[in-house]
């Protein structure tokens, strides 16, 4: 009977009937986050639409983003800023499928994206003994081999997402050149040039730059809206106060600042540590973690709609007609829309973002 039952098995698995796995398989999680426990070890999380966690995989030092992949229950989780290490992940079983390590004389910005058919990972990398910027190309569909490199289109570049519907690829390059021997020290920063490129096949399509006044307003983070707009959250490394920290743009058009008060501007500390489209795209939530402030823009009159304190709030993203909210004191927070209002605290440190599967 058994011998019988495994021919079965692999027969069904030979013809293709077996369904492959999906991230019901893994638990169903909504969201993916980085996060440290209590006794300084980190971990990756799947947190489910109740705010449950349901799964919690280790890594070996503290990481920053990851990247879901579009097909099955597998994840990237990349590490902080100067990392080298991200580990593939089998979501469903918890088994590390691969370990990319940056190239020598490189490393990962903590952000990466998968092509639409999930076959090839994108990642941002700093090749710093050359001083030039790139973005990796794995074979994810091959055992995550190292296939080639592209320009990033600009300097640091930190986030990276997809257009929906699209392989084109929209790249936050934050203008600071850093260096390992110097930790995270910006080296540059008199002369530094932030930019939003779009890349596709390897070309870059689209560069996108601020006026000359805010060359110091670093873009590092992304958010896409289905329909295609782009929102970019910014570090402010100049003096005083910057007059925007976020942005929208839409491809082949002109970026819009968004505008705040001089006393919201203020609140932010110039530091936007993640930023998230509405599912209707009509609203930008911004969070900083330094200013303990969730700040809420129309994308549609690019200005201040209402702003949230939240102590040490970072990871943001939109669940259906509202958002969810992490922060640094284990929090969780839905807020608005068909999910109910609810919050937990949970016995560790989320990590800076909040990666919608």
């Amino acid at each position: 009977m058994q011998a019988g039952r495994r021919q079965f098995i692999v027969g069904l698995l030979a013809t293709g009937l077996v369904p492959k796995p999906t991230w019901a398989d893994a638990g169903s999680p909504f969201f993916l986050s980085a996060a440290a426990l209590p006794n300084g070890t980190y971990m990756l999380c799947g947190i489910g639409a109740d705010l449950n966690i349901t799964f919690q995989l280790p890594l070996p030092a503290r990481g920053h983003a990851a990247a879901a992949h579009p097909l099955k229950p597998e994840a990237v989780a990349f590490a902080r800023r100067p990392g080298k290490f991200a580990i593939v992940i089998d979501c469903m079983t918890g088994v590390q499928k691969a370990i990319l390590n940056a190239p020598a004389s490189r490393h990962f910005y903590g952000h990466g994206a998968f092509s639409s058919d999930g076959s090839l990972l994108y990642t941002t990398e700093n090749d710093y003994d050359e001083g030039r910027e790139c973005i990796g190309v794995w074979d994810a569909a091959g055992g995550y081999t190292r296939i080639g490199e592209w320009n990033s289109g600009g300097v640091g570049p930190h986030d990276i997402k997809r257009l929906p519907n699209s392989d084109v690829l929209v790249v936050a390059n934050g203008g600071i050149d850093t260096h390992p021997d110097s930790g995270r020290t910006k080296l540059n920063s008199p002369t530094m040039k932030t930019n939003l490129s779009y890349v596709k096949d390897g070309s870059v399509v689209e560069i996108v730059e601020l006026l000359p006044e805010m060359h110091k307003n670093s873009i590092r983070h992304l958010a896409v809206a289905h329909d295609g707009g782009v929102a970019f959250g910014m570090q402010w490394q100049g003096d005083g106060v910057p007059s925007s920290l976020v942005g929208h743009h839409r491809l082949g058009e002109q970026a819009v600042l968004m505008r705040a008060s001089s006393n919201q501007m203020r609140d932010m500390q110039g530091y936007i540590g993640s930023i998230a489209f509405a599912e209707n795209g009509r609203t930008i939530a911004a969070t900083s973690p330094r200013g303990g402030k969730v700040q809420y823009f129309s994308a549609i009159t690019a200005s201040t709609s209402d702003t949230q304190t939240i102590p040490d709030v970072c990871g943001i993203a939109a669940t259906p007609g509202g958002f969810l909210l992490t922060s640094g004191t284990g929090m969780l927070l839905s807020l608005g829309g068909s999910f109910p209002e609810r919050s937990r605290v949970a016995q560790m440190h989320w990590d800076n973002h909040l990666i919608p599967i």
